[in-house]
């Protein structure tokens, strides 16, 4: 293991590159549409939970230079069809097959629920070479929360979003410590007020936190699939990088520290002063150039 604070890249000059949209075809008939930016060899990088492919758009970009980097829009989500009366970990895993086939791409990153759904494609798809996860949702006898989601699947059905995000980011522990402190009823206000404000800015093709909220269901239903199932990936035979950050739920470094012990010749770094977040665009609290820097490294 190695923990590090990285490399700041944020002081070198942004990549101005164009972004360019494609879609793929997964086994079901599914359309799977991506965001391409970069040139060189590909890799494909497969968001988490409440977030779309353009989430990772400055991870990205600072990548760009020398690797052509594909940002799909996970099913339920942006360019991509529905989930389908048979989803599963399964019908993620050919989607991603579906990516790499079309796009010649070998590598690939998976962020929290993604990183469930790349380590099961490392396991299964060939046509991959090197996987690098951040912090996979993977309970660990019972490590992940899933309790909340009857409360959260009904006040979702009753129209209720606020209250819905509200239930799932106190039962995930996502947030600040001053989270747990406010009121319920103040943060169901205040997170309405920034959906309110987030839907007033959008367009039509933007991918806004009411649009993402039901797409939690589905992946802790991933989460629940993969319970108990840790000692699998004991399977993976090539190259694997776990990283993940020194503010994150228990659960979630607990689920990196296993997989150190299992995974064969797995790489795990940790980075100091960062949460689940780290991948993911600035403006939602990323560091996104910390996590350039082990991803260029581990895929030169």
């Amino acid at each position: 293991m190695t923990t590090t604070t990285g490399t700041d890249l944020s002081a070198t000059p942004a990549i101005v590159d164009p972004v360019a949209t494609g879609v793929v075809t997964s086994r079901d008939g599914t359309r799977i549409g991506y965001h391409q930016v970069g040139s060189g060899p590909g890799v494909v990088m497969i968001h988490g939970a409440m977030e779309s492919g353009e989430s990772h758009i400055e991870l990205a970009r600072a990548l760009a230079e020398t690797h052509t980097v594909y940002l799909p829009d996970r099913r339920g989500r942006g360019l991509s069809g529905p989930f389908g009366s048979d989803y599963s970990l399964r019908t993620e895993v050919e989607d991603v097959e579906a990516l790499l086939a079309a796009t010649g791409a070998h590598d690939i990153f998976g962020v929290s629920a993604g990183g469930l759904v790349a380590l099961d494609a490392a396991l299964t798809l060939p046509a991959i070479e090197r996987v690098a996860v951040f912090e996979p949702a993977l309970s660990v006898d019972g490590s992940v929360p899933t309790a909340f989601l009857a409360r959260f699947d009904q006040e979702i059905a009753h129209g209720k979003t606020a209250a819905a995000l509200v239930t799932a980011m106190k039962a995930a522990e996502m947030g600040p410590p001053v989270f747990h402190a406010v009121p319920r009823g103040l943060l169901e206000l205040l997170t309405q007020l920034m959906m309110g404000a987030e839907d007033r800015k959008a367009t039509s093709g933007d991918v806004t936190m009411r649009r993402l909220a039901p797409t939690l269901h589905y992946d802790f239903g991933l989460v629940a699939e993969t319970e108990g199932t840790i000692e699998a990936f004991a399977a993976i035979r090539r190259p694997v990088l776990l990283l993940g950050g020194t503010k994150s739920p228990a659960y979630l470094r607990l689920a990196v520290q296993a997989l150190e012990t299992i995974v064969p010749g797995a790489r795990r770094v940790v980075l100091a002063g960062v949460g689940h977040g780290a991948s993911g665009n600035r403006n939602r609290g990323g560091r996104p150039e910390l996590v350039a820097t082990e991803l260029l490294r581990f895929f030169a």
